[in-house]
Parts: structure tokens; sequence; C-alpha cells
């Protein structure tokens, strides 16, 4: 095949220059009829041919034309692909290639389907403040040497193209609303509507056109902040496109090469500050600002946040036996008085709550591994004071990390006579008066030669004991000369009689 480039040589040297057929032929590695058929040639030559024969395929293709005209009636996941139907074809005894097949059912499909349409949209403008959209990804990331998929909460200021990103180990109702606080925190104000998809978190019930039945805890985040949400069509991207590009955009930027961190808190504060920095860019709709600069005009068109969402999802449960309540394949401790009884568990993205009659009785910083076991041991305490065997082999105190002093002084105990009842009534004592007290006490203790519970109580109850009053310098003038004697007496002249007997 010549290049349009050569072909030009070719005319030029042979009908300006008169130079002869065998010459150029010659010169340029070309037989004389090519050449003498490209001088007389004027436009581009085409060599690529319109159909492709397969002769292979010839007596196939009406068996395969059967399939693809039964499988067109079927729903599109139960559709053979090419691949799968030239299997097929090679079980009926075809021994052509798989290009030939590929050809066939493209060029089938596309007579039966029509011209391809390119779908065209509508230019979208957005005043300050007005819309905020929001969206989901999944990224692969390195925490603490680990990999791990984390999911990823973007929202983008429709107007100033400013946007936020925050990570969390999963997708839940709890992240989302954590999600929420933390943008509007960091955007300094809440937009007039929020823009989502259909998610479970947002919207229970998807009706005809726009008409959605929403989450009613999430309705409350709504009404806390005072925005409006909308739910877009499904399956309808680009009505929330620029945060669905943003997406793309964002993997891209941060998440490629792969992001190493030593905790999921030292990420979200790398992509917080990163989100600053990309601001310094350009508006894509007004080059000579940049988006930092649109980000501050929109901002103070915000509505300006009062108080953050308290953005806890609450399950009721009941407390074992063994003062634990189950969330999330894992178990929380709560005080031993509630064994048994209903509770209602509050969980946040980063903490859980455990509450009952409107009061908390129990907090816990909320872990997202599997089967693990979160106890404060001070729950147990009341446990103790009836079974205090219970400290040598219980599950909250196997890791409980008390003070060294005091660790030493539990060992010491634990080894004298009746020791566990011994160390158990010296945190009794502890949970009454504090921890500090109890540890200044065993630093006292260790200093001396014995080293025994009941020395502990006695410098515990020193320590707590209210101060001697301090003593008053009187003046002179003020001090009695003469001090007053005892006089009997009086007392009967008050009673009015002689009281006395003789």
């Amino acid at each position: 095949m010549l290049f349009m480039d050569t072909i030009a040589e070719i005319r030029r040297r042979h009908l300006v220059s008169k130079e002869s057929i065998s010459s150029i032929a010659r010169d340029l590695k070309l037989s004389r009829p090519t050449v003498r058929k490209h001088c007389r040639t004027q436009s581009e030559p085409i060599y690529q041919r319109h159909t492709q024969p397969a002769p292979m395929l010839g007596a196939f293709q009406e068996t395969l034309e059967n399939w693809l005209r039964t499988e067109r009636l079927l729903p599109k996941a139960q559709r053979r692909t090419g691949r799968r139907l030239f299997e097929c074809l090679q079980v009926e005894g075809y021994r052509g290639a798989y290009d030939s097949v590929q050809r066939f059912v493209r060029r089938w499909k596309a007579a039966k389907s029509g011209p391809t349409l390119t779908q065209a949209f509508v230019p979208l403008s957005f005043a300050p403040g007005e819309v905020c959209q929001f969206d989901w990804s999944y990224e692969h990331v390195e925490l603490a040497g680990v990999m791990q998929t984390i999911k990823v909460a973007y929202f983008r200021l429709a107007f100033s193209r400013q946007m936020f990103v925050v990570a969390y180990p999963r997708e839940t109702q709890e992240m989302v609303f954590d999600a929420h606080n933390r943008a509007f925190a960091f955007f300094g104000g809440v937009p007039l509507r929020m823009v989502y998809d259909n998610l479970k978190a947002v919207v229970d019930t998807i009706f005809t056109g726009k008409e959605r039945l929403f989450n009613r805890r999430f309705m409350t985040l709504a009404n806390h902040y005072l925005f409006e949400p909308v739910a877009c069509t499904p399956a309808s991207g680009w009505e929330k496109g620029q945060v669905e590009n943003q997406v793309g955009n964002i993997r891209e930027w941060l998440f490629t090469p792969l992001a190493r961190f030593t905790s999921l808190a030292a990420l979200n504060e790398w992509l917080a500050t990163r989100c600053r920095e990309l601001a310094q860019r350009k508006h894509p709709a007004t080059p000579e600002h940049s988006i930092a600069a649109c980000f501050a005009t929109e901002q103070a068109t915000l509505r300006k946040i009062t108080a953050p969402f308290d953005g806890y999802v609450e399950h009721m449960v009941r407390a074992s036996s063994t003062c634990l309540v189950a969330l999330d394949r894992n178990r929380y401790s709560v005080p031993a008085a509630f064994a048994g009884r209903a509770v209602s568990v509050r969980s946040t993205a980063a903490q859980v709550r455990i509450v009952t009659d409107g009061a908390v009785i129990a907090e816990h910083k909320r872990c997202f591994g599997r089967d693990q076991l979160i106890c404060d041991p001070w729950h147990y305490l009341p446990v103790l004071e009836r079974k205090p065997g219970a400290l040598r082999n219980g599950a909250p105190f196997q890791s409980w990390d008390l003070p060294a002093s005091v660790q030493r002084v539990r060992d010491h105990i634990l080894k004298q006579p009746k020791g566990d009842r011994a160390f158990v009534e010296l945190l009794m004592m502890a949970r009454e008066f504090g921890l500090d007290v109890l540890e200044v006490a065993c630093d006292l203790v260790l200093n001396g030669a014995v080293v025994n519970a009941s020395v502990v109580l006695n410098e515990m109850r020193r320590l707590i004991a209210p101060a001697q009053p301090i003593l008053l310098n009187v003046p002179d003038m003020l001090k009695l000369q003469i001090e007053p004697l005892a006089d009997c007496g009086r007392y009967d002249h008050l009673r009015g009689g002689d009281h006395v007997h003789h």
C-alpha cells in the first residue's frame, strides 16, 4: 500500500520532470505497472475491502442466524455472547475462525437495531449555593500494610465545582450521615438541594417519575440541615454528571498509584488537604477564575450550620447474661445491672452508644472487624463482687490496661490467700473515687516493705480523707485574757430551779 506522499512524488517526477517509468520504479523499488497506475491517480486510494469473505462460515450462516433471531426475544442476560455462539458452532462442526463469527454477529445486530444515534444533552447552569451532588465509589488502598477495599463518598458543589471526598470501611446509612456532617463542615454551610442516586440509605420506594418515598431517618437529616433531597431517574447518571465524572477523575488523581497510609483517619486527613489543593485549578466554565475563587463566592450563599446532626442508626436488642450486645458481628459490653434487659444500640461511623430510658449507659469505639469482643472491665465489677474468682480468667480483664504500679500490686495480692477478693475491694473503691487514687496508693505501698490489700486501702483512705482545717492566727486583742470556768450552777439557774440532787 502506497501513501499519498509517495504517489505525489511519482506524479511530479514523471509528469513534471519527465523521468521515465523504469527509472522511478528502480529508485523507489516499485514495479513498473504500479508506477504506471499511480501516474493516473489523483485521489487517495482505498484498499480496505467492504466485505470480508467467510468461506468456512457459509454453511453455518443459516444456523447462526436462526440462533440470533430466537435469542433476540430473550432477556439480555440470557442471550449468548459472540464467543459462546462460536463455541456452539464448533460443536456443530464449524472449523473456521472466531473473527468470522464475530463480524457476522456484529453486522446482523447492527442491521436489526438500525443506526445508533448519539444521545444529546442540554448544558446545565446552577446558581451559587443551589445544588450539591453526591455519589459513592469503591477504591483499593493499603492501610497499615494491609490491602483493603474502602468506600468513598463524593460531594460536589455544582456552581463552583468544589469537591469533598471522605473514605469509610463500608457503605451504610450511618456512614452517609457522617459524610454529610463532614462535607457541610468542610464547605462551611448547606446548599438548597442535594442530588442522589436511589441508594437504599436514602430512598425506600421508587414511584413513577420523580416521586420517591425517602427513608424516614434520612429525612430527619434533611430536616435538620433544611435541604431538599432529589433522587435521579434510575440509570440516568447524567442527571448528576458532575459528580459522576469526578469519581473517575479522583481515582486517577488520588488513588493511582496505590495510596498507602497508616490508618483511615490519616487517609481522610490527606483527602481533605488534596481537595483544597485541587481547588487551585482553573474553573471549567470560567477559566479566568480558579475553583477556589468561585467557591469563595458560593460559600457566602450557603446556609450556615447551627449544630451537627447526630447521625446514628438505632437497633433494639437484648443484652445477654454475659452483659453483651451484638452489632455487625461484634459484641460490646454493658453494665452488669442491664444484663438480660432490652436496650437501644445507637451506632455511628465511629462510635457505639447503648441507651436505655433516654440515658447513655455505655459508650465504645466502633469496631469494623468480625467476631471481636469490646469490653469495659468496669462494667463487670458488680459481678466480681459476687464472683471474685472470675478476675483471673475473665475475658474483660485479660487485656485490661491498668497503670504499671496497679498491675504490680495486683500480681503481689493475687499470690496471697483470698487475694482475688482483696483486689476486687480495691477496684470497688477505685470505681467510687477514681483510678488515680488507687495508682497513687500503689506507688506509696511499693516504696514500703509490706505490700497487701490492707495497706493499700489504708493509703487510699488517707488520700481521700478531708483536709485538716487550717489554724487561724488570732490577733492578741481578740484572745481571752481570762478563760471562763465551767459552772454547773448556771445551768440550774437557766432551767429555773435547783435540779441538782445531793
